[in-house]
């Protein structure tokens, strides 16, 4: 899953992308990189269950 988020982003405006990548995520984990106090980077990795 690819999302940009604009540099500037403010944290109302990444609630909602983390909500959506959260209810959409069946196994795997979400990762914030934070730097300096705020949100830069969302990583997902989603595992498949055989």
């Amino acid at each position: 899953m690819a999302t940009e988020c604009k540099k500037d982003t403010k944290k109302k405006d990444y609630l909602p992308l983390l909500e959506k990548i959260i209810d959409e995520i069946r196994y795997g984990s979400v990762t914030l990189i934070v730097q300096d106090g705020k949100v830069i980077q969302i990583d997902t990795t989603e595992k498949i269950r055989l």
